[in-house]
């Protein structure tokens, strides 16, 4: 049975793309600001502090983030806590976000390779003005694929944001997940092909 496309379901699409946008990239923004300084930490000297950021990411990763969304929006309700729905979702979101964008860029700053370290090191730069002016700088070239990679894997998760009250997600959700993961997937395969990630030079 083929259903007519009108104003109003043109409407109500352009409705649902926007907060899938809005909760991608408050979600990107928050988490990736908690992922960069976990990444960080799981590359700091003390094993104490690189543990309890190993602990930090293995747990969250072990969650599904169906089940944070429901802890932060039903489970703090019941200790008298009320979150709004988008706040919620975006909270969630964000700490889902943090620990595969840590692991990521961990990863990419691993990459680089040793002898960076010791060139910088060499220059008498200290351990920050080596991340700052050496080490990020290829890190981001490196990471940039994987990244846009789980961006799309982002977005097709803000749909399950419908059992706190963004109905319209769910309806709209696969259609717009296309509309927005498929140049998404496109770009992450063009940067993986431009950048040569992964690679021998």
């Amino acid at each position: 049975m083929i259903t007519s496309f009108g104003w109003p379901e043109a409407f109500f699409l352009v409705f649902s793309v926007r907060w899938t946008l809005l909760l991608t990239l408050i979600a990107f923004l928050g988490g990736g600001v908690l992922g960069g300084t976990i990444a960080l930490l799981r590359l700091a000297k003390s094993p104490t502090i690189r543990w309890l950021a190993t602990i930090y990411i293995q747990l969250i990763q072990s969650i599904p983030v169906l089940m944070v969304l429901f802890l932060a929006y039903y489970g703090l309700s019941l200790a008298g806590f009320e979150l709004p729905p988008l706040l919620a979702a975006s909270v969630s979101l964000g700490i889902y976000v943090s620990a595969y964008l840590a692991e990521i860029w961990r990863g990419a700053i691993e990459a680089v390779p040793f002898q960076q370290w010791e060139a910088s090191a060499s220059l008498a730069l200290s351990r920050p003005q080596q991340y700052r002016y050496i080490i990020i700088p290829q890190a981001l070239r490196l990471s940039l694929p994987p990244t846009v990679g789980f961006l799309v894997q982002l977005v097709k998760n803000t749909s399950i944001v419908s059992v706190v009250g963004f109905v319209e997600l769910s309806r709209a959700g696969q259609l717009v997940n296309f509309l927005i993961c498929f140049p998404l997937s496109r770009l992450s395969r063009r940067l993986e092909r431009v950048l040569h990630v992964g690679r021998p030079h």
